[in-house]
């Protein structure tokens, strides 16, 4: 007995510009009530792929099924209103003349429908009121209202806290999941920004140069990325070279394991928090290294350290730790590492990261 067939399912979508190759070759797919992110850099195609599910351009290539029905094809096309979908965009896009009532009932909503949706986003109490009078973030409510009224297939939200300060974007993202997780929707999210797709998705998928490159559960990614283009881009990474032989990576930190394909020159990647400093505590191998800076944030702190070769580390500490410019520590990674080619370090080159990663826990 087969599973319930995907509210999204994009393979192998190819979508091109004259000359510019906005997507090559990418696919993305998210399960029934599932919120997904797309995330990428500016001009990496998530946007030009979210236009493709959505039916605003038409695919070169490639097979869209939204529901289980193929909606995008060779020789097939449906247009946007006839998929099902709901939209929620950058700006609210309201109808200024409109009550709110009217605007989450545009279409063929029912009056039930429409006191239904709003007060999911919690503004029943606003029916009346028209978009000027709305605060940007209850306007973005009620255009998600406006996208759940007709009870759609599935949510597609085009950076829509992209527009709102910083406050009010991390409270109304929150929020917005909240919402779409209560109405059992199924969702797309496009993001640039790493801690929103992070913090809301049940799995992100990574866009580089029209390509996912990684796709996984929110921890997956972060914790163990394919490549040290995806650690670097969620976050902050540490890089360490080293030398790979028959499945181990030697590094000046120590010797871990690593995919027995690699041997040569290889790249270590860990996280700041996974680069713990000590003394008396230390492993007994663990290398000295001297305290540069360090940078207090009240919940943690930033060390800034040299090892005895120069290479320069930072390491994330919890609270306020007793370390000061000139200390002599001692330094030992206690977290997931990844072994990588070096040759992935030219990120930012074009190149993609065709490359093999080891994830090992050296804890």
């Amino acid at each position: 007995m087969t599973g319930a067939a995907a509210a999204i399912d994009a393979v192998g979508v190819r979508k091109a510009f004259g000359d510019i190759v906005a997507i090559a070759d990418a696919g993305v797919r998210v399960e029934r009530g599932q919120l997904a992110a797309l995330l990428g850099p500016s001009g990496s195609g998530k946007t030009t792929l979210l236009r493709t599910i959505a039916g605003f351009e038409v695919p070169d290539a490639g097979t869209i099924s939204i529901g289980g029905r193929v909606v995008a094809a060779d020789g097939v096309f449906e247009e946007p209103e006839r998929r099902r979908i709901g939209m929620v965009f950058q700006e609210a896009a309201l109808f200024p003349h409109m009550t709110v009532g009217k605007n989450v009932g545009f279409g063929d909503a029912s009056a039930a429908r429409v006191r239904e949706c709003l007060d999911l986003v919690g503004l029943a109490d606003r029916a009346t009121a028209y978009p000027h009078e709305l605060s940007g973030g209850e306007g973005q409510r009620v255009a998600l209202a406006r996208a759940l009224a007709p009870s759609p297939e599935v949510i597609l939200l085009d950076e829509p806290f992209a527009s709102l300060d910083k406050r009010l974007r991390e409270s109304l993202r929150e929020e917005v999941a909240e919402i779409l997780r209560t109405a059992g929707a199924s969702a797309l999210l496009v993001t640039h920004d790493q801690e929103e797709a992070l913090s809301l998705a049940d799995v992100v998928a990574v866009m580089r140069d029209g390509r996912i490159v990684q796709s996984g559960r929110p921890e997956e990614v972060y914790g163990h990325p394919a490549s040290r283009w995806v650690a670097e881009f969620l976050g902050e990474a540490e890089v360490l070279p080293g030398t790979a032989v028959e499945g181990i990576a030697e590094c000046e930190l120590g010797r871990f394991p690593a995919d027995r394909r690699l041997g040569g020159a290889v790249e270590l990647v860990f996280r700041p928090e996974s680069l713990t400093i000590g003394g008396a505590d230390a492993p007994g191998d663990a290398p000295w290294a001297r305290v540069r800076s360090t940078s207090f944030f009240g919940h943690d702190q930033l060390v800034r350290l040299e090892l005895e070769s120069g290479q320069q580390l930072q390491s994330r500490r919890l609270g306020f730790g007793p370390w000061h410019p000139g200390d002599e520590v001692r330094v030992w990674i206690d977290g997931p590492v990844h072994v990588v080619p070096a040759e992935s370090a030219a990120a930012g080159n074009g190149a993609h990261d065709d490359t093999v990663a080891a994830g090992v826990g050296a804890g």
